[in-house]
């Protein structure tokens, strides 16, 4: 073997470790990895003084032909007497980088690690023998790598000595391969020729391939690129909870990613609340901190007082999360009972949580023999599936490769949690739409010098609609006159915002040939009428939409302001499982009245009674 060293045992790697980058190595035992992994130790230096020559003569002792394989094994033996390394874990230092290898004892193991989180690969090796060619294997490994949102691999075709080094073979494998990574979004930064056994192109170029012009396997590890620091990601904040403290209001949560400093600006998602950061709090420290970072937990004031609430998470202006109730995700799933279509499941993502249910299921993949199967109506216990979830409210979030933190999840079936995700595309929903609108108009709104919170006080109730849906034919414009009646007579500020009455006016232009365009104007003109602090009740009689969507998109105009539905039906089959209030058949509607004010003051948006400073239990 003859070439040019890129990197050899001889030469000491003195150069100070300055980063780190985690690596998985994914292939069969008999592939190579243990050879791979043992040459690439031995020629960076990075084994014991007079390793490689104990493991020479106990190989000699015993008989054996000497393998590189051995001294992987015997520095992972090594490793895992120290208290601070994993047993899935190896390490070697070339240049200035310390590789962290990632082998976990079975693919089961590895993918709860890295859809958990535990396990962090930013880029892989994948190695293929090159007698063996392209096998289902080799495409399942692929296939992993994908749904784990591992982009940056190298392809090593390993055992290239026993095919003689033909060029035609190893250019039949990196066609086939590359062409099939491609239909999974993965593209190899390169495909090396290699044979660990006899060190060819592994940290040395040789003349056994004078037709490979491309780097050796450890110089391909220096143009992996890290992910960029904690630090200079775009801000995010998720609300771990708010404190009133004196007079302040004071938001606290731990920064995920980037740094904020007072005088940033800051939007908060999905309710798209904008304020400026007034101080940064801290607890026995003069003087009080100006910026913060990732890592840090922290305590920030607005210099207004908006409503934002646990789970929201805040960014820059024009660097926010995206906003959704739709995403494409991949999941280990760990559930004593399988997980399946249409059933509904409690998602957690950084300090949020909502009900969510698999909406489809695009291909699941068994974790203990990487057997993948199309599709099926369930996933069952330690299975990863590529699914579509929808979740029951919008939901602020990032990919998995652009935001660790807030691109992974999990999910709760009822009391236990079941399964682990990263988030691997946004899906854009039906209100997609009108969250732009909403967006664009927030970001302009001009306000008065009177905030939702003072008019609270002022009304003794927050704002809110009360939307009343069901069958035409079960007296919601009743029961909505009869609640206007009542609330006012209590003192509140309530108004009934019949859609008709916009038909007659507002919407003369378009009549009743564009429903959606008909709810989207009722949504602004609702946004108004809460602006002001009022409660609007409106029936959903003049809408030709089904009452969820005209729900959906009300709130998603409105928001952070709630919208309370109170479905009506004379039957109890066709229930609206996400309504605030369900009544069925003939009504007292007295006692439905009361029951609707007693469920306001519950969740917050009714005070006990009108009055100077009436008390609120602002849970919504």
């Amino acid at each position: 073997m003859t070439g040019t060293t890129s990197a050899s045992h001889d030469m000491p790697n003195d150069n100070p470790i300055k980063e780190t980058m985690n690596i998985v190595i994914v292939g069969h035992v008999d592939h190579g990895k243990s050879t791979l992994l043992g040459r690439l130790y031995a020629d960076t230096g990075t084994l014991p003084v007079g390793k490689i020559e104990k493991i020479q003569a106990i190989c000699q002792q015993q008989g054996k032909e000497f393998e590189y394989a051995f001294l992987f094994d015997a520095f992972l033996e090594e490793q895992q007497q120290g208290i601070t390394i994993d047993t899935a874990r190896t390490f070697f230092s070339w240049g200035n980088r310390q590789y962290i290898i990632i082998d976990a004892p079975g693919h089961k193991e590895f993918l709860k690690n890295m859809v958990s989180g535990a396990a962090r690969a930013e880029a892989a090796l994948l190695l293929i023998d090159a007698l063996e060619g392209v096998k289902d294997q080799s495409k399942r490994h692929g296939l992993l790598l994908s749904m784990l949102g591992v982009k940056q691999v190298t392809v090593v075709v390993n055992k290239m000595d026993l095919v003689g080094y033909r060029e035609d073979v190893f250019r039949g494998i990196e066609k086939e391969y590359t062409e099939f990574l491609a239909q999974l979004n993965v593209i190899p930064q390169y495909v090396i020729p290699a044979s660990a056994k006899q060190g060819i192109n592994i940290t040395t170029n040789a003349t056994e391939t004078p037709w490979y012009t491309g780097p050796t396997v450890l110089d391909s590890l220096s143009h992996f690129s890290l992910d960029a620091a904690d630090t200079e990601q775009p801000l995010r904040l998720p609300l771990q909870d708010v404190y009133k403290f004196d007079a302040r209001r004071i938001l606290v949560g731990r920064i995920t990613a980037g740094q904020l400093k007072v005088g940033d600006r800051l939007v908060f998602a999905p309710s798209n609340k904008s304020a400026v950061i007034q101080t940064i709090e801290a607890f026995n420290v003069d003087p009080a901190p100006m910026q913060a970072r990732a890592g840090e937990s922290v305590g920030i004031t607005l210099d207004e007082q908006i409503f934002v609430e646990r789970g929201q998470i805040a960014a820059h202006e024009h660097q926010g999360p995206f906003v959704s109730t739709s995403f494409r995700a991949n999941v280990f799933w760990l559930g004593q009972r399988p997980l399946e279509r249409n059933r509904t499941y409690s998602l957690r993502l950084a300090t949020r949580e909502v009900p969510c249910e698999v909406s489809t299921i695009h291909r699941i993949v068994n974790a203990n023999d990487l057997d993948d199967r199309q599709t099926s109506t369930s996933v069952q216990r330690n299975e990863v599936a590529d699914l579509t979830f929808r979740t029951k409210a919008p939901l602020a979030f990032d990919t998995y490769t652009t935001s660790e933190d807030t691109g992974r999840f999990v999910l709760v079936d009822e009391y236990d949690v079941s399964g682990g995700g990263i988030i691997t595309e946004m899906i854009r929903d039906e209100q997609e739409g009108l969250r732009t609108e909403a967006r664009e108009r927030d970001s302009a709104w001009v306000k008065g010098e009177i905030g939702p919170e003072e008019r609270a006080q002022h009304y003794g109730h927050r704002a809110a609609v009360v939307l009343f849906t069901g069958p035409d034919t079960t007296a919601k414009a009743f029961l909505a006159r009869k609640l206007e009646s009542v609330l006012v007579a209590e003192g509140r500020h309530a108004y009934l915002l019949d859609a008709e009455n916009l038909r007659r006016g507002l919407d003369a232009d378009i009549g009743e040939t564009n429903a959606t365009e008909a709810v989207r104007r009722y949504g602004e003109v609702a946004k108004l009428l809460t602006d002001t602090g009022l409660l609007v009740l409106s029936t959903t009689n003049p809408f030709s939409l089904p009452g969820g969507t005209i729900a959906q998109a009300i709130q998603t105009l409105i928001n952070p302001t709630p919208v309370i539905t109170i479905y009506m039906s004379k039957e109890q089959e066709s229930l609206l499982p996400d309504a605030t209030l369900t009544f069925v058949g003939p009504e007292d509607f007295d006692a439905r009245t009361r029951q609707i004010i007693e469920t306001l003051k519950q969740i917050g948006i009714l005070a006990e009674s009108v009055g100077a400073q009436p008390d609120f239990q602002f849970s919504i």
